[in-house]
């Protein structure tokens, strides 16, 4: 049988009372299903009781099996008879058939015994299938469940699903914004990793565009909500969530175009295995007993749900460990892959800078070390990645990192800070950084802080209105940077003193993956990037890649995903979702880097690494062929199952309630042998290199 589980998804926090009323929800008492077969079971058994006894009427133990036959197969007959009115015959309806059946010839006994455990067998199904659901919603933890909106009156704090186009909402430092929207006022940075992909925070200024479930920095917004909380990136998590809950697999799609003729031959054979003794003089008894039997033990219940169990449970683990898979189609499709494709940006490199070229400029009396510790103590007050990674770089040389007094950040242009009484400004080459006046009360001009009236500007810089200097005019240029990273200038006292070049960090588990992935498909993968050749290379030296084709646009990432597919060879692309959105739809399977994902990764790929880990690429594609391969075990199980019961009712004499617990033991048996993959040691299996 198919159990029929209604589920909602909705987005929950672990910690939350919507999280446990989830949980409370998969409870087995919490379940209709469950608590039908528990009514059918107590009947039958109180039913048993009477009718082994000794002086009870008849119509007493009568009536409780018939509350049995009531409580544990009015739900499945009602779907067969639906089915039946789109002229779709349903194996469930059949088992109820059957059962009535047997009542009809005085085998009441057999015939509830067989609701019993066709209904014990549902309920099972029907946990399952919820506590399923139920890991799946664990990987939605992604979007705040409340928000402050601004009103006349002043805050209100409201649930998320509440909010409405145009309202106004209030996002302090360091919250998750709530809404997609546009800033009305308040500068910051948002970490929006999750939706674009970008490595780094961007600047938010007026008019400029947040998400939900991105991440404020260090400033205070006043956001407008411009798009309504059901459309977000976070809802449409849930709606792909749902839909992969909803999707068959292709060798579902298979079995279940061939249940519907196998139904109605089953149904002709039934007749023929009654008429045919029948004729011959069999007793009647006898004759619709074994055509019952028959009937039962033929029904493709395990067949029917070989498949997707062990595709939805594959599902539910990826999504415990931060991987989003859109469908059980997209499943099965994972583990058929035969080549790889790895774009490098945000994939094999982490999207986060560390520190790679220090340039002093060689007038400016400083070291190496010395222009490093400088710029770290500057951003040592800072939360921003570049900072962070400056500051870490100066700690790993072991440099004292000394005190700044009067730091001020300018999101998206820099900072400064005085350090032993001079001002130092850290800043991207291409941002000037402003000149920050009136801080602490200066009074006199001798004072080394920002914005000090005493500081003077040599000749030899020019200086725009905001009082910078600017680059195109020094007396000593900057070094050539041969590296491919951001750029920040060093500046002291208003005077360029160097240069720190940041770069892409790899990931650590770069090198392990393109292992993984050599093993599991036999070649190693090919890096597609649309990077210089200088910069791929370098990755490709590291993490063991030959096959390397830079500067590629988008098309040219299609045209080489293409060229590697020719032959019939199933190609997996890697990439951040956003400029490798076309390969990733033109690839046989397409997961996409990023957490929670940008928008072009949940439209186009197969799935999301929520977690931004790329050690689970390998790892859900060995789930996916772990779920292939119990398909395969679980077909034969079923069919074997039935195969042994039909020939036994056939050649010998199969009695009814051995049939009822050999068909529904086969069915609870291949589903539980899918829910494996639910276990942990599933996802932690090593490589596999058969399909």
């Amino acid at each position: 049988m198919v159990a029929r589980v209604s589920t909602t998804f909705a987005p929950t926090h672990a910690p939350s009372p919507a999280r446990q009323e989830v949980r409370r929800r998969t409870r087995v008492l919490a379940l209709p299903e469950a608590r039908w077969a528990l009514a059918a079971f107590v009947a039958f058994l109180l039913g048993l009781a009477l009718d082994l006894g000794d002086g009870v009427s008849h119509w007493v133990y009568g009536l409780l099996y018939a509350v049995a036959y009531v409580a544990g197969g009015w739900e499945p007959a009602l779907e067969g008879l639906r089915a039946l009115r789109e002229k779709t015959l349903d194996v469930d309806l059949l088992m109820i058939v059957a059962a009535l059946g047997a009542a009809a010839i005085g085998q009441v006994l057999d015939g509830a015994l067989l609701i019993v455990i066709f209904a014990t067998s549902g309920a099972l199904e029907a946990l399952a299938t919820a506590r399923t659901a139920d890991s799946v919603r664990g990987l939605l933890d992604l979007a705040p469940t409340t928000a402050t909106r601004l009103t006349e009156e002043g805050e209100e704090t409201v649930r998320t699903s509440e909010l409405a186009v145009g309202d106004v909402l209030l996002i302090r430092p360091g919250e998750r914004i709530g809404a997609d929207g546009s800033v009305l006022d308040g500068a910051s940075e948002a970490d929006q990793a999750t939706i674009t992909g970008e490595p780094l925070p961007v600047a938010k200024g007026p008019g400029d565009e947040v998400f939900a479930g991105t991440l404020n920095g260090t400033g205070a917004l006043r956001v407008r909500v411009e798009r309504d909380p059901a459309d977000s990136v976070i809802a449409r998590i849930v709606t792909l969530v749902e839909e992969a809950s909803r999707t068959k697999a292709p060798t579902q799609l298979v079995i279940e175009k061939v249940e519907q003729r196998y139904a109605v031959a089953m149904v002709a054979a039934t007749l023929a295995v009654f008429a045919i003794p029948f004729a011959f003089g069999a007793d009647l008894t006898d004759a619709l007993l074994r055509a019952m039997t028959f009937m039962i033990v033929a029904s493709p219940c395990a067949v029917v749900l070989a498949t997707m169990p062990p595709l939805l449970s594959a599902i539910a683990n990826a999504g415990r460990h931060g991987v989003l898979v859109k469908s059980a189609v997209a499943m099965e499709r994972l583990g058929e892959i035969d080549a790889t494709a790895l774009d490098k940006t945000g994939t094999l490199t982490e999207g986060g800078p560390e520190v790679t070229d220090v340039r002093p400029l060689p007038d400016s009396g400083l070291d190496e070390d010395a222009l490093l510790a400088l710029a770290a103590a500057a951003e040592h007050p800072s939360e921003h990645p570049l900072a962070r990674a400056i500051v870490a770089a100066a700690r790993g040389c072991g440099l004292r990192i000394a005190s700044a007094e009067y730091f001020m950040a300018t999101p998206g242009r820099g900072v400064v800070a005085v350090v032993e009484g001079r001002v130092v400004g850290v800043g991207r080459v291409e941002a000037s950084v402003d000149r920050v006046r009136g801080v602490g009360g200066m009074r006199d001009s001798g004072d080394r802080r920002p914005g000090a009236d005493g500081m003077q500007d040599s000749g030899d810089r020019t200086h725009g209105a905001d009082g910078m200097q600017h680059l195109d005019d020094r007396r000593q240029p900057f070094p050539d940077v041969d590296a491919d990273g951001t750029i920040v200038l060093v500046t002291r006292d208003d005077t360029p003193v160097g240069t720190l070049t940041l770069t892409d960090r790899l990931r650590p588990d770069a090198p392990a993956t393109t292992a993984a992935l050599t093993a599991l498909t036999g070649t190693a993968p090919v890096l597609l990037t649309g990077d210089n050749p200088r910069a791929a290379a370098r990755v490709a030296d590291v993490t063991g890649l030959t096959d390397v084709r830079a500067e590629l646009l988008p098309e040219d990432k299609v045209n080489a995903v293409r060229d590697l597919q020719q032959g019939g060879r199933k190609v997996l692309f890697v990439g951040d979702g956003v400029n490798d959105a076309p390969a990733l739809a033109a690839a046989h399977s397409g997961i996409a880097m990023g957490r929670a994902g940008s928008d072009l990764a949940l439209e186009t790929a197969d799935a999301v690494i929520v977690r931004d880990e790329l050690a689970t690429v390998p790892a859900v594609v060995r789930l996916s062929r772990a779920a292939r391969r119990l398909v395969v075990q679980n077909l034969v199980i079923a069919g074997t199952f039935i195969t042994g019961l039909v020939l036994w009712d056939l050649i010998g004499r199969l009695p009814l309630p051995l049939g009822v617990a050999g068909h529904e033991g086969s069915t609870v048996l291949v589903g539980l042998n899918g829910l494996r993959l639910l276990r942990e040691s599933a996802w932690r299996s090593g490589p596999a290199q058969d399909s």
